[in-house]
């Protein structure tokens, strides 16, 4: 971690939909380098927390700085702002069938970032090979496999420059033989110094890349740590004993 002050700030983060509170008061601060891996029963809160940091879904209450700056969910600027800054890898892709990968990449940066098409397409070539798909860009996304839709995903995401990166189970539609080279992808991001809140359960991301672990339940964050302190043989955890049931179901399905 490059810097101990936090370039986000989660504080008090409350959302409802109807009768069912899903987000119960999360706070969490994030320093820039740093990974923070959410994990937990589905129904916890995981996803809703990434869609409320990216304002993608506004919280009831709380506050969300970003680079010490508050965000006002009601202003237009600071939003857009906000989405400019923090990037978004969903489960299931979210790619426009209509585009090439390499359209794919550029759409933003030509429609938000105003580059030229020439410009953008330089980036999102560069974009292309980091995530290993150069010879992809004029492939639609009925013609790449789901672990190449999501590195395009990833690819599109890094492409606008995000000073945080947020990934909702970013291997979950995956295919077990396609999840490697998405994981190869995240840990060469983390190496490189992305800053990144995950929710995932893949056993490899929390153990193998977490500075602190997250676990939420219930729409609270019940227990956190790093995996030095949760992940530890013979520890009563609720950290590890849900790490060990992922231990458990990936066995049986290898």
């Amino acid at each position: 971690m490059n810097d101990s002050s936090p370039i986000l700030r989660v504080n008090n983060i409350t959302k409802s939909f109807g009768d069912n509170t899903i987000l119960n008061g999360v706070s969490f601060d994030l320093v820039k380098g740093e990974i923070k891996v959410l994990i937990g029963p589905s129904g916890g809160g995981k996803s809703t927390l990434l869609q409320c940091i990216n304002c993608l879904v506004v919280p009831d209450s709380g506050d969300i700085e970003l680079e010490n700056e508050q965000i006002d969910f009601s202003s237009k600027q600071d939003l857009y702002s906000l989405r400019q800054r923090v990037g978004m890898i969903f489960q299931d892709f979210n790619l426009f069938d209509h585009l090439t990968a390499l359209g794919n990449i550029t759409i933003a940066l030509r429609k938000v970032k105003k580059i030229s098409k020439k410009d953008a397409e330089q980036r999102a070539r560069v974009e292309l090979e980091q995530v290993g798909l150069g010879d992809k860009e004029d492939l639609y996304p009925a013609q790449l496999s789901g672990g190449q839709k999501q590195r395009v995903a990833i690819a599109r995401a890094l492409a606008m420059d995000p000073k945080i990166l947020m990934l909702d189970e970013p291997t979950s539609a995956l295919d077990p033989e396609l999840i490697g080279e998405v994981i190869a992808v995240i840990k060469a991001l983390a190496h490189k110094g992305m800053t990144m809140v995950m929710a995932t359960h893949q056993i490899s991301l929390i153990s193998g890349l977490a500075d602190e672990i997250l676990f939420m339940e219930q729409g609270n964050i019940v227990e956190q740590g790093p995996p030095s302190l949760l992940l530890t043989s013979g520890n009563s955890s609720k950290t590890q004993g849900f790490c060990d049931r992922l231990n458990e179901l990936s066995e049986v399905e290898a």
